[in-house]
């Protein structure tokens, strides 16, 4: 079964090339390009991901995450941007974004991180994740959230902002991923939220590792 993706993106030549590479991959199918967020939320596509750009003519990929989530409550959205500064890092995280990838990602990584975003996980860039690290600890834990997280929770939810699937934690930790979802499980009910962008989002927000 293919995983249908959709693509945001305003610049002709780089839209194309990301059509052709997702209808050329095994798994893969492109059901959908626009060339701005206005375009897009026009047609009523089914897609199981979004890869979508900031820098879009009219409204900015990060305003319209919000717009795409009320539409597709259960499509990924995965970002694909040049722009690599905190502002918009933080924004399109807090927003909801379930992956933030720089537009030089090698296909085959870009490949293997909608793989990860649709399993769960939170693909970033390695330099991206790097700097969502060094965002959150900027902030003032709020220590009535935090202080009722285990030290596995507080593990468990850093390799969350990290980009890290529920696989690939369970490897890290050497726990099941049984266990993993059980954890994550818990982190939603203590911090009350409902989804693992909310989660990272309250992480970054309160800084609550």
């Amino acid at each position: 079964m293919s995983i249908n993706v959709t693509l945001i993106e305003d610049h002709r030549d780089f839209r194309d090339g990301l059509s052709f590479m997702i209808n050329n991959s095994p798994g893969f199918k492109c059901i959908g390009a626009y060339d701005s967020m206005e375009d897009a939320i026009r047609h009523d596509f089914k897609a199981d991901l979004i890869l979508l750009d900031i820098g879009l003519p009219g409204k900015s990929g990060t305003d319209g995450i919000v717009e795409l989530r009320r539409l597709y409550p259960d499509t990924q959205i995965v970002m694909l941007t040049g722009m690599d500064d905190d502002q918009n890092i933080l924004r399109a995280i807090l927003a909801g974004a379930n992956g933030y990838l720089l537009k030089k990602t090698a296909p085959s990584q870009l490949l293997s991180s909608m793989k990860d975003a649709i399993e769960g996980g939170m693909p970033m860039t390695p330099s991206i994740a790097y700097k969502v690290v060094q965002i959150f600890k900027k902030y003032v834990p709020d220590q009535n959230s935090s202080s009722s997280l285990t030290k596995r929770e507080k593990e468990i939810l850093t390799h969350l902002v990290e980009g890290f699937n529920y696989k690939e934690i369970s490897q890290k930790l050497y726990i099941s991923i049984d266990t993993v979802r059980n954890h994550i499980r818990h982190i939603y009910e203590k911090l009350q939220v409902h989804s693992k962008s909310q989660a990272v989002a309250k992480a970054l927000k309160e800084g609550l590792i």
